[in-house]
């Protein structure tokens, strides 16, 4: 698989389509380990600079597909264009309505952990009639602060274990959502995680997502911004201020 680097982030250059047919192997692999895909964009470039700890877990993902559009613009920049932009919540429909007897004989299930209470029982309709194939294997809506309470940590891999899913689906936004599924993917009993932000939210209504032709003409992040100025503005300030310095970073690498 052909990969670049991109803003300091090593991503694989795949399609949708290429992307999905890669999860499949993966769903069709004999061997049950917990392969977890991540989906940077121009804010996880910015981390990755800072923390040690998400440089770790993207270095264990199995795949990294292109979410951001700064980074699809970097690509063009520096000649090494992607194929396209894959952002995670589209490639989690995709992936499910995909489903099917001729891929394998038995549905593929699915578990949603994130958002908030009740929210992710009413994403599970929208997700489940994407394929007659598919199965909800449950889902867990983690209290506030989680990831410091070992107790709790443990209890929601428990959870996970338990419910068996083919694919995990995880909505506890960046870092949180990487940096839990690479420490507890070996307590797992998955085969497939997806680092997905607020996708969770989109299907169960809570949040809107971009019109199509928005997120088209690579504008999804700005109708991002608008519906939730008061926590993406800060956050997207602080990108923009580190991207002519990841720019240059990357520039003078490729040199």
């Amino acid at each position: 698989m052909e990969t670049t680097t991109l803003l300091g982030v090593e991503v694989d250059c795949v399609t949708m389509a290429q992307a999905v047919d890669r999860l499949w192997d993966v769903l069709r692999a004999p061997d049950y380990g917990c392969a977890y895909v991540v989906t940077p964009n121009l804010d996880h470039a910015r981390l990755l600079e800072e923390r040690t700890d998400l440089r770790a877990a993207y270095a264990d993902a199995a795949l990294r597909v292109v979410d951001g559009m700064p980074l699809v613009w970097a690509s063009w920049l520096f000649r090494k264009p992607v194929r396209e932009r894959v952002a995670g919540s589209d490639l989690v429909p995709e992936l499910l309505a995909s489903a099917s007897p001729a891929r394998r004989d038995r549905p593929l299930s699915f578990y949603l952990l994130g958002a908030a209470p009740g929210v992710a029982e009413r994403a599970a309709e929208p997700l489940l009639a994407l394929s007659p194939h598919l199965a909800f294997a449950g889902c867990y809506s983690p209290p506030f602060g989680f990831e410091h309470d070992d107790g709790e940590n443990e209890r929601i891999a428990t959870r996970i274990a338990e419910a068996a899913p083919d694919v995990l689906v995880l909505g506890l936004g960046a870092p949180k959502q990487e940096l839990w599924v690479h420490r507890h993917r070996h307590q797992l009993h998955t085969k497939l995680a997806l680092c997905v932000g607020a996708t969770i939210d989109f299907f169960a209504g809570e949040v809107r997502r971009a019109p199509p032709l928005v997120r088209a003409v690579g504008l999804e992040w700005a109708h991002r911004m608008v519906a939730d100025p008061k926590r993406l503005i800060p956050r997207y300030g602080r990108d923009a201020l580190a991207l002519p310095r990841l720019l240059y970073a990357d520039l003078r690498a490729r040199r």
